[in-house]
């Protein structure tokens, strides 16, 4: 505590000066334009001239701290009562060498949280520099979210998919851990070039992969074709890849992105079916399949409703009815998780027709949703690529899609939402309802240039918030505005209700025979 009581004054060209008022405008405004988590700290001083605290002054846009809070959130806090202890951490002591002396430090430090009274320890880099008086510190977390490990490495086995990442100007190729799975490649042999695994291709393949492979690396057109590769010691793989190239301002590639997808499971299912339809020569059979095949995408694509799901501090029920008869799976489709960061990841989705084509549109768009919004993708930037990967997905040709996509931030209670081409979110509070109003965006699929916002609003105690699917409304030969103005009086009949999801979608969909896949997700403090 000797450290803690000390006066510290800084030596510098600098002076004396706290770096409030003047210098950190200057400050803040050199950290506007620096990328990851740097702050700027002021010291303030006890009766007795020592540290007895410091505030934090500036921070960069993307600046992030160890509890979730972003930098309109950091401003103005006081250290020691946002970081309780930390006074009696190294990291303190160095915030009073590095004040004193103006030596830089430039070192790893733990920390740990807790979640849900579980402690975690996170380990940072951490550099601290005097500026102006204060202090510019910035973070680097070196340990990844357990969590987001799990969830990352399910999805990509689930899906039997890997990424890949190649820098043509170093030469380097990153592949992740699937990718060898799907290869039965040793890790230590490294990853393999496209150009050779065209090699692998059956001959009946091999020029289209290898014409394919020319366009993307030569001119940096997309790549996408599933081809069958015969690797040494393995069987004949079914391959899907999917690659898009970075240029330089020459128009000449210079990094290439993709993933690589295990289509052979699929293939073999689609071959025995094609053989069992054959055989029977009735639709009957055919549809038998279809159910099975779809039981089994329940299983894995979208889990059946639960109620009561607790995320973030949040209640959220499920309603979810598809329309064909005997599948529990349909076109429209919901996501309702705790992301890494500890927020609630919300999504509802839409996808046009019905059938297992519908279905696996939804599961193309739920899983690279999901997996977008884990890895910290920024909301309008997700639908933009998803939008890109309707466009550019064969399967998919001609295929649309309307979504409402939501992250809700419990330090802050806030709710920061995104729509492609969606009805908007209801909300009900003390005694009124009404709809939020819609940021831009178009449909997922009906345009390659879209533009899509991001909308906030926080959500208060006794709030419920309503996102639905437009089967929840239409009615044949009425115009939307009437369904929506239903909706809106039937959930406000019913807020008080402990059931009120049952009850709003009960209300609304019993008198009517329904004409659309039905999902609805509620959600309440």
């Amino acid at each position: 505590m000797a450290d803690q009581q000390r006066r510290v004054t800084p030596r510098s060209e600098d002076g004396p000066d706290t770096g409030a008022g003047p210098d950190a405008a200057v400050v803040a405004e050199v950290l506007a334009a620096l990328p990851g988590s740097v702050v700027f700290l002021v010291p303030e001083y006890g009766p007795r001239g020592e540290v007895a605290d410091f505030r934090l002054a500036a921070a960069s846009p993307a600046a992030v701290d160890i509890g979730g809070r972003g930098a309109g959130e950091l401003l103005g806090r006081s250290v020691r009562a946002t970081y309780p202890g930390i006074e009696d951490t190294e990291l303190w002591r160095h915030y009073l060498e590095v004040l004193e002396t103006g030596a830089a430090h430039e070192g790893e430090t733990e920390y740990e949280e807790s979640t849900v009274g579980i402690p975690h320890h996170s380990r940072y880099r951490v550099r601290v520099t005097r500026c102006r008086g204060g202090l510019i510190v910035s973070w680097e977390r070196l340990d990844s979210d357990e969590r987001e490990r799990r969830r990352l490495a399910l999805m990509q086995r689930l899906g039997r998919m890997g990424w890949v990442d190649r820098d043509l100007v170093r030469g380097e190729i990153t592949w992740s851990d699937e990718v060898y799975s799907i290869f039965g490649r040793d890790r230590e042999l490294g990853p393999m070039p496209l150009e050779e695994l065209a090699a692998h291709a059956e001959d009946t393949d091999r020029e289209a992969m290898e014409r394919a492979v020319a366009g993307l690396l030569k001119a940096g057109e997309p790549m996408d074709l599933t081809v069958r590769l015969r690797l040494p010691g393995r069987r004949t793989r079914h391959v899907r890849v999917v690659s898009e190239a970075e240029t330089d301002v020459a128009g000449l590639p210079v990094r290439v992105h993709g993933f690589f997808q295990d289509l052979t499971s699929a293939k073999d299912t689609e071959r025995r079916l094609l053989e069992q339809q054959e055989a029977a020569l009735a639709q009957q059979g055919q549809l038998a399949a279809e159910r099975a095949l779809a039981a089994r995408l329940q299983e894995t694509l979208l889990p059946r409703p639960q109620r009561n799901l607790d995320l973030s501090g949040l209640t959220v029920d499920v309603a979810y009815r598809p329309l064909q008869e005997g599948l529990e799976l349909g076109g429209d489709w919901y996501s309702a998780v705790e992301l890494p960061d500890g927020s609630a990841l919300l999504v509802v989705g839409d996808v046009a027709g019905h059938g297992l084509d519908a279905i696996a549109t939804m599961a193309l768009l739920r899983f690279t949703a999901k997996g977008m919004a884990i890895t910290g993708t920024p909301l309008p930037a997700v639908l933009a690529n998803l939008n890109t990967l309707l466009l550019h997905t064969p399967e998919r040709d001609g295929d649309t899609a309307t979504m409402i996509m939501a992250v809700y931030q419990p330090a802050a209670s806030r709710l920061t939402w995104v729509r492609a081409g969606h009805l908007p979110p209801l909300l009900v509070r003390e005694g009124r309802a009404r709809f939020l109003p819609s940021p831009r965006g178009i449909l997922l699929g009906a345009t390659a240039d879209p533009r899509y916002e991001a909308a906030t609003v926080d959500l208060l105690p006794g709030d419920h918030l309503l996102l639905y699917t437009d089967g929840l409304i239409e009615k044949p030969d009425e115009p939307i505005d009437e369904g929506l103005a239903r909706l809106a009086d039937t959930a406000l009949a019913h807020a008080d209700s402990p059931r009120f999801l049952d009850e709003v979608v009960g209300t609304l969909v019993a008198p009517h025979p329904r004409r659309d896949d039905i999902c609805a997700l509620h959600v309440s403090r």
